[in-house]
């Protein structure tokens, strides 16, 4: 009768040889957890209301020649009243998407104590006025030499459209296309009950 030999004992693995296989796993762990963050923060959020520092606050003061020459806007000549200002070019495709909602909304509520003023961004006189012409732009557009106006209220890209309301402060912001039931809501809150 043979003496059984007792099976071997395994040996453990190295420490360091363990947390390299951790490696692999709290990898994926770390990166689904970022993934679900960001899609949490990011899908309840509207991309075109983008949140700015001027929201808020006093609107920055401007005084600029409309393209034709005519006469100025001067923003606090306004006060008491619902103010748009809208940055747009000629060149701009996605200002020519947004033009028949803003055209809507100045028919709409500028007898109601709404002001439109269009600030015309980086573009020449003439292309500009071509423009208005062509799409029978009726409200106050302005020109602004050097982008001064653009500067003041950080203007990077537009479309961008601001809703001040009749206490002088900026109320929302807007970046790209605004639709007429945007500027709608937007106005129909800044506005006094029963003006709109």
């Amino acid at each position: 009768m043979s003496a059984q030999v007792p099976a071997p004992t395994p040996v453990p693995a190295p420490a360091h040889s363990r947390r390299w296989r951790l490696w692999p796993v709290l990898a994926v762990v770390g990166v689904v957890a970022l993934v679900a963050g960001l899609l949490s923060f990011g899908l309840g959020r509207d991309p075109t209301a983008i949140k700015s520092p001027l929201v808020g606050k006093p609107a920055p003061a401007f005084s600029l020649r409309t393209l034709d020459g005519r006469s100025a806007v001067n923003l606090a000549d306004l006060r008491g009243q619902v103010v748009i200002v809208n940055f747009w070019a000629s060149w701009c495709t996605e200002c020519r998407v947004e033009h028949d909602a803003l055209a809507a909304a100045w028919q709409r509520y500028r007898d109601a104590g709404v002001v439109l003023v269009g600030v015309d961004f980086q573009d020449t006189r003439a292309d500009a006025l071509a423009y208005m012409d062509q799409a029978a732009m009726t409200w106050p557009a302005v020109e602004d030499p050097g982008s001064r106006t653009a500067l003041a209220y950080g203007v990077y890209g537009i479309p961008e459209t601001f809703f001040i309301g009749p206490d002088g402060q900026i109320a929302a912001k807007d970046v790209g296309p605004v639709s007429f039931a945007r500027i709608a809501a937007r106005v129909d809150r800044l506005l006094p009950r029963g003006a709109g």
